[in-house]
């Protein structure tokens, strides 16, 4: 698969400096880090604290976050815990501030008229995939047949280190890197595995959906949890939605920096973030 051109048609100031949203819903945990991400990468990231101790405090977040989409070229969705995974699993408080009507229609303008940029990562990633911007590019409700991140395998949170392979570029978000490059990246959740109706994993494979997999030390996917703690299907640590510009991914690739892991071998710099903010350069 060949990466997305990039757009050259943006306008001056959005090629120097587009404007990141990052929402930080309660028990997001990773907005620090990803706003810093993206302002080293030369984006402009504007974080709003999603406030629900009222009625009138849910409307006008709701408000402010439609607002921020459509002044905004990327989304971005940090991780954490949001509601503390609960109830019935995690993303969902994410979700249901994004099925809002005006911000629903909000991030579709983003995505389909605007040729903006999704990203999701842990927490964010949960959440994408309940709302069906990833693997479907759209939202829409869940339903018995759709994938989803469950529990991990082995029935517990892991944080850990991971080395994952690139297994697609087919996307604004996968610019700088290319097929089988390695990156060794941390993680942290008790629900990354990614489940999927068979003849939909065939089909996502097949049109280079899958971004980035788990794999062992020789960069071969593997099912085995020494490398691929939650043992999702095909590996897959990564999802791309049919366009490429949506991405969500477990692996924290914002978790970073030059004295970070330092006694950990292996590629820690994935370039995620610049590639995004380059795609609006092109």
């Amino acid at each position: 698969n060949q990466p997305a051109q990039k757009r050259s048609r943006f306008p001056v100031s959005l090629q120097a400096k587009p404007r990141v949203f990052i929402p930080v819903f309660p028990g997001s945990n990773c907005e620090y880090d990803t706003a810093r991400a993206f302002r080293q990468a030369g984006a402009d990231p504007r974080v709003l604290v999603f406030r629900n101790q009222s009625p009138a405090d849910v409307d006008a977040s709701l408000a402010e976050m439609a607002r921020l989409l459509n002044e905004s070229q990327i989304l971005m969705l940090p991780g954490g815990f949001s509601a503390g995974d609960e109830p019935d699993g995690s993303g969902k408080f994410i979700a249901a501030a994004f099925f809002n009507p005006a911000v629903r229609d909000a991030t579709l303008r983003l995505l389909k008229e605007r040729d903006g940029l999704i990203l999701g990562i842990c927490n964010g990633f949960q959440a994408l995939i309940k709302l069906g911007l990833v693997p479907f590019g759209d939202i829409r409700p869940m339903d018995a047949q759709s994938p989803t991140l469950f529990h991990n395998r082995i029935a517990r949170h892991v944080s850990r280190y991971v080395t994952t392979r690139v297994s697609s570029v087919a996307s604004p978000w996968l610019s700088g890197v290319k097929v089988g490059d390695l990156h060794t990246i941390p993680v942290s959740h008790g629900e990354g595995r990614f489940t999927c109706d068979p003849v939909l994993t065939q089909q996502l494979a097949a049109a280079g959906q899958i971004a980035f997999q788990y794999c062992d030390d020789q960069g071969r996917p593997t099912f085995d949890p020494a490398h691929n703690p939650n043992e999702s299907v095909l590996a897959a640590e990564g999802i791309l939605s049919p366009c490429g510009r949506v991405l969500g991914k477990m692996a924290h690739s914002e978790r970073r920096g030059p004295n970070v892991a330092r006694n950990i071998p292996g590629n820690k710099h994935q370039p995620i973030f610049q590639s995004g903010v380059d795609w609006f350069r092109g």
